[in-house]
């Protein structure tokens, strides 16, 4: 027992220190918790094994951080960019699934369809399709143009991509099991998300009643964390889908709610002081440097190469078949090509149900690194040379 409270003490400063360092050096603090992971893991200095309490710990760390980004979302705002935002989103899937299928199958020789190393090329793809809109919302909010046609489009196309993306990944996952097939998984999925409408709806108005009632008091937010993880338990034990898409759905039911922004905030600490940090060091502690090979290093550059330049050519064509115009669909398609912490939670959902291998966590930082520092720097660039020629 004595151990675990040394792991936790370990795990904590290490990950605070590295997420500040990081945030200085202006890439996102859940690199620099990544990194800690990975030099106080057993790959490195060895100073924390991973132990069933850690796992534990960061798969309710993967719940929360699910549920804050469905409470996170403006339902509203997705509602009125509506057809455009989802096309976007809908290219911005299909485009790098496909192409990080064709990657995998490229390096390692193609598959059967619904074979086990054709589930896990398609889950490749799978990790291409997250979007992690955060630093282009901070960029495009430093450039004054986040609540412009453009900035709202991009930031809608995000949040759908996201949700697309976690129906992709329970679809997939649902491959995984031998005695599933595509009709069940179907079914199953649409019954869950039509069972969430229905008793959502009912718990949305009972949350505002109580919201109404006792607004800002503690009540809200531990039962909105108790609906988090009974969605959680449901979707995978009576569904049999994915329980961070359970997650997800709960944090949307709420979104909209008064003192949703007062749930996040007092989730957030738990999020922030204890399970999110022991998540993002878990993905470095799990991370196997040791088994890295130069094949690994060439796929890993592929793997960047092609899950940027998918992005940007599904979501800059899309956006021209919108309606969007010249540089415009290119900003469109660079303000989408972020990758953060959702593609490492399908990641690590993968690691987890055994579709891909650890070694190949390095090539999902490696993206989240580069995507991080070139995104805003691209979009400067873009957005500079447009107030140039305006000038000129």
């Amino acid at each position: 027992m004595l151990s675990i409270f040394k792991d936790l003490a370990i795990i904590m400063l290490f990950a605070k220190v590295f997420g500040l360092v990081a945030r200085k050096l202006k890439a996102p603090q859940v690199v620099g918790e990544i990194v800690a992971g990975l030099l106080i893991g057993p790959s490195v200095l060895g100073f924390v094994q991973q132990n069933d309490f850690i796992n534990v710990c960061a798969q309710i760390g993967v719940v929360i951080l699910m549920f804050s980004a469905g409470l996170g979302t403006n339902l509203r705002d997705l509602l009125r960019t509506g057809p455009k935002a989802l096309a976007i989103a809908c290219a911005g899937v299909a485009v790098p699934l496909v192409g990080g299928t064709l990657l995998y199958q490229c390096f390692y020789g193609f598959s059967p369809w619904g074979s086990e190393k054709f589930l896990t090329a398609v889950f490749i793809g799978v990790i291409m399709t997250a979007t992690s809109v955060s630093i282009t919302v901070e960029t495009l909010k430093e450039l004054g143009k986040l609540k412009t046609e453009l900035g709202t489009t991009i930031l809608s196309a995000a949040i759908i991509d996201d949700v697309i993306g976690i129906l992709v990944l329970t679809f997939v996952i649902g491959f995984k099991n031998p005695d599933s097939n595509p009709w069940r998984v179907g079914f199953n999925t649409i019954a869950f998300f039509a069972v969430a409408i229905v008793v959502g709806f009912v718990i949305y108005k009972a949350f505002q009643f109580v919201d109404k009632r006792y607004p800002r008091t503690h009540r809200i937010p531990i039962l909105a964390l108790v609906l988090c993880f009974g969605f959680s338990y449901v979707a995978e034990h009576v569904f049999g889908i994915a329980d961070i898409t359970g997650a997800y759905v709960a944090g949307i039911i709420l979104c909209s709610l008064r003192d949703s922004d007062y749930i996040e905030e007092k989730l957030d600490i738990n999020s922030y002081m204890i399970f999110g940090p022991i998540f993002f060091a878990s993905i470095g502690l799990k991370t196997d440097v040791s088994g890295i090979t130069w094949d690994i290093v060439l796929f890993s550059a592929a793997f960047v190469l092609v899950a940027l330049s998918t992005k940007i050519i599904g979501c800059g064509a899309m956006s021209r078949l919108c309606g969007f115009k010249g540089k415009d669909t290119l900003k469109i398609g660079v303000g989408m090509m972020t990758r953060g912490e959702v593609a490492l939670i399908v990641a690590q959902r993968g690691l987890s149900e055994g579709m891909i291998s650890s070694v190949y966590f390095t090539s999902v930082i490696l993206l989240i690194i580069v995507s991080s520092i070139a995104t805003p720097i691209i979009l400067k660039l873009l957005f500079g040379r447009e107030k140039k020629s305006a000038s000129d």
